[in-house]
């Protein structure tokens, strides 16, 4: 059965109806050179838990930070290159202020490969706001469709 993820991604729109999106980069030693390694704040699905509710709270343990107020948007759902399933949800904010990292939650993995050491990373080792057009070229490709959804009316 395919690892089930759900996220929120914020966005703000700006003067001339240009759009930004609050985006994470994800942690650890595997990230940190790969040119795609932005993703949709969002972690995994507990079993019997409902999406929304897993989005909401996975933004909050990634960011150390409250998830925004307001209506959530579905974007629906994509499948990444490696079989997981994202579901996501925007959540348009009032000013790019509303929105930050505070502290992201860690991880535990073998480092170096093989090594028998364990050490820990951050989920996220930054996160901040882009505007939609490189959004497109950072995110993992998949995600790029959500940004494609995002709502275009003011």
């Amino acid at each position: 059965m395919a690892r089930t993820s759900a996220g929120l991604l914020p966005f703000v729109r700006g003067e001339g109806g240009t759009s930004r999106v609050f985006l994470g980069h994800m942690g650890g030693p595997l990230w940190t050179r790969r040119p795609r390694g932005w993703t949709v704040i969002k972690g995994e699905v507990d079993p019997g838990e409902d999406l929304l509710a897993a989005a909401e709270r996975e933004f909050a343990e990634e960011t150390g930070a409250p998830p925004p107020l307001g209506p959530r948007i579905p974007l629906g759902e994509i499948r990444q290159s490696g079989g997981k399933v994202v579901h996501a949800w925007a959540v348009r904010v009032s000013d790019t202020d509303s929105v930050r990292l505070v502290r992201s939650g860690t991880f535990e993995m073998e480092w170096p490969p093989r090594s028998g050491l364990r050490q820990s990373f951050p989920e996220l080792d930054r996160a901040q706001w882009h505007d939609l057009k490189a959004a497109r070229d950072l995110v993992v490709a998949a995600q790029a469709a959500f940004l494609d959804r995002l709502p275009t009316r003011p």
